[in-house]
């Protein structure tokens, strides 16, 4: 649970905006068709840069599936990589730079130093479809240096607060060397304190190649964990990270990734 006021206040106003957002949730402004790449075909088109990481999985092989984590960390980040630890499994991080990756330093240089993938969330949840191309790139660049500062390794992900992209974005992300990483699953955990109802929800969507989008800023996330990871291994599911799950291809700067 949360301890403090400021952490109940931050959680509670992503939740409201999250649901504000929720049945747009890949909206776009000044971009009609949002052409994304799947996995599979990431797959198709080896690079000698892919990652080998956490394990040597073969997602054409294997019956790969991501699991992420979205605002933080937390207060409920170390529970949740004593989870990740305990069960083997790897995961990617979107860290929100303002009040999280600030705040919790010592857990960002953990979730690399476990074999993690550090993402970007921005730097302070701003919409990037409404505001100016500057204010993306400083949204962007921000975590970008905060994150390299404590990991000694520049994100190459970065997730869209909301979904929400186009060709602005698009164009400063390739810039900036980013690639966009949307989601297939999603348990809704900013409408539920319920860990049993956000276990539910993200095993009625599971499916092969799935990037499954959980907050593990929201009390009844961490809780739901272990369950849907157990269930999930039982169902012949291999955990990868994002970069895991495109190898042998890798990410491309500017492009946008959704199963």
């Amino acid at each position: 649970m949360f301890s403090t006021g400021k952490t109940n206040r931050r959680a509670a106003g992503l939740r409201a905006a999250s649901a504000l957002f929720a049945a747009t949730a890949f909206a776009l402004s000044g971009c009609t068709t949002l052409h994304t790449t799947a996995p599979a075909a990431a797959r198709a088109h080896p690079s000698a840069a892919a990652p080998v990481r956490f394990g040597a999985v073969d997602c054409r092989q294997a019956k790969c599936i991501a699991l992420t984590f979205d605002a933080g960390p937390s207060e409920n980040s170390a529970r949740l990589l004593d989870i990740l630890k305990e069960k083997k499994v790897p995961a990617t991080f979107f860290l929100l730079g303002e009040r999280h990756i600030q705040k919790y330093p010592e857990l960002v240089k953990r979730m690399a130093a476990e074999g993690h993938e550090v993402a970007s969330h921005t730097w302070d949840h701003q919409i990037l479809t409404q505001i100016k191309p500057e204010q993306i790139r400083q949204e962007l660049e921000k975590p970008n240096e905060a994150i390299q500062k404590l990991t000694g390794r520049r994100p190459t992900l970065m997730r869209p607060p909301q979904g929400r992209t186009n060709d602005t974005v698009h164009r400063i992300c390739r810039e900036l060397g980013l690639s966009e990483v949307l989601w297939s699953v999603t348990a809704k955990d900013y409408t539920t304190n319920d860990p049993k109802l956000i276990r539910q929800r993200v095993l009625d969507q599971a499916t092969r190649d799935g990037i499954i989008l959980l907050h593990d800023i929201y009390p009844g996330t961490v809780p739901a964990v272990p369950g849907i990871i157990d269930a999930l291994k039982e169902r012949g599911y291999v955990f990868v990270t994002v970069p895991q799950l495109l190898a042998p291809g890798k990410a491309e700067p500017g492009a946008v990734y959704r199963p």
